[in-house]
């Protein structure tokens, strides 16, 4: 079986729930996604030995309402069918912390990148930073002088939450691709 073939199963006998194996041919974590479109009382729990939280967040973000390892018991195997059936999620109890921590600092990451509006010339001097330049050199590139890219550099700061330029470096990099998704036509944090 592919992961196309959950699409087939879906739309031909809208089940109640089905179960995907993420390591299966194909693209499954796109079938998850389009499984609503094809049957929208439908249920997916990821059934899998992919322990990698980034995977269990991916699934989870794809629409599964369960993630079970397939190290699991049959007891929990039968709970979290159970469970994702009446509507609540489960995620196999030894890997559901971290994943939970995973998801709470993706979201926070998010909120951060919302909440930060860089103007255009604070866009540009990131760039710069992003690629090694000195304060100098930036006030060189923008013409613009050493003490105006300092008052930058502070505003930055000040923005960012960070203490100083390697801070400032560091979290234009962590941000960098929520801000991107954020400001489509603007300059980006990264070359």
């Amino acid at each position: 079986m592919c992961a196309g073939d959950a699409l087939v199963v879906a739309s031909r006998e809208r089940p109640d729930i089905i179960v995907i194996d993420l390591n299966m041919p194909g693209d499954s974590f796109e079938a998850i996604s389009k499984i609503p479109q094809y049957s929208p009382q439908t249920k997916v729990l990821a059934f899998t030995a992919s322990a990698g939280i980034d995977y269990a967040v991916r699934a989870l973000e794809a629409g599964v309402s369960g993630y079970v390892l397939k190290g699991s018991t049959a007891n929990e195997l039968c709970e979290a069918i159970q469970k994702v059936l009446t509507g609540e999620t489960f995620i196999t109890p030894s890997f559901a912390t971290k994943v939970i921590v995973a998801l709470r600092d993706a979201s926070l990451r998010k909120i951060a990148a919302r909440a930060i509006k860089l103007s255009l010339r604070e866009d540009q001097i990131v760039k710069l930073l992003l690629r090694g330049r000195t304060n100098k050199e930036i006030a060189n590139q923008l013409n613009i002088s050493e003490k105006t890219v300092k008052h930058y550099m502070t505003l930055l700061m000040q923005k960012l939450n960070v203490r100083n330029r390697l801070e400032v470096i560091i979290a234009a990099q962590k941000l960098g691709e929520e801000y991107r998704e954020r400001e489509p036509g603007r300059a980006n944090f990264v070359n």
